[in-house]
């Protein structure tokens, strides 16, 4: 049976974890093991992704292509010459699934005007695990990647989304950089009204997995948790019900 060229939107893991098998589908392995190439964020990430499965060849003999923030618009093309040409390559994020809070979408674009069929393939994302978890409302939501690195224009937008999050009872999702991740929580606390639902999820499918859900009143009635290097996401409602 000859494979069909394809671009393969594959899921990574939330973590280090030592076995893939709990967490990504067995459709994935079968997957993994057509690839003619991957494309990656970083060659290590790549070697480590693939040396989770068995491959059509040893995976060190895989080519992996690099795509990240640093990639040129104008090397796209490139990067999809080989399945124009009759392979087979997966995409991968560092963590979790592509193109969410990662420069994929821009790839699988150009790929849809190439006429190169895409493939995705289902897998751990933090932002709905966390959403699933948290108690807050689903039914619209809006993630909004980082917010500003400046307190002060920090503080007006988490206001902002505050407001609209009233008015349209929207779920507000975003994340940070772990070393800022304790600003973030503080400058929430401090800036949300004490009736918004604010939820922090941490290490999520990690053994050491966190989340603390509940009214920004009772935040600030007992110590804020530790998420100072830890890899987090964070969700608040004005309007939950």
């Amino acid at each position: 049976m000859i494979e069909k060229p394809t671009l393969l939107l594959l899921p990574n893991l939330l973590g280090a974890h030592r076995y893939h098998q709990p967490f990504l589908p067995a459709s994935v392995d079968k997957a993994v093991s057509t690839l003619d190439g991957l494309i990656a964020e970083s060659e290590q990430a790549g070697r480590r992704y693939l040396s989770r499965f068995e491959t059509k060849k040893p995976a060190n003999q895989i080519p992996i292509a690099l795509y990240n923030e640093h990639t040129k618009d104008s090397d796209i093309d490139f990067l999809l010459e080989p399945i124009k040409k009759g392979e087979r390559w997966g995409l991968i994020s560092d963590a979790g699934i592509p193109c969410m809070a990662d420069p994929g979408s821009k790839l699988v674009q150009r790929a849809r005007l190439s006429g190169v069929a895409i493939q995705a393939f289902v897998g751990p994302s933090s932002l709905l695990l966390a959403l699933m978890q948290s108690g807050l409302p689903g039914q619209k939501f809006f993630f909004h990647g980082y917010l500003s690195k400046e307190s002060d224009q920090r503080q007006k937008e988490i206001q902002e989304m505050e407001k609209r999050s009233k008015t349209e009872n929207i779920t507000q999702i975003f994340i940070e950089t772990p070393y800022r991740n304790q600003q973030m929580v503080e400058a929430l606390v401090e800036t949300l009204k004490e009736e918004t639902w604010l939820c922090a999820a941490w290490e999520l499918t990690m053994p050491e997995q966190g989340i603390l859900s509940q009214p920004v009143r009772l935040w600030k009635k007992s110590p804020l948790p530790n998420l100072e290097k830890k890899n987090a996401i964070f969700l608040f409602n004005a309007n939950p019900y």
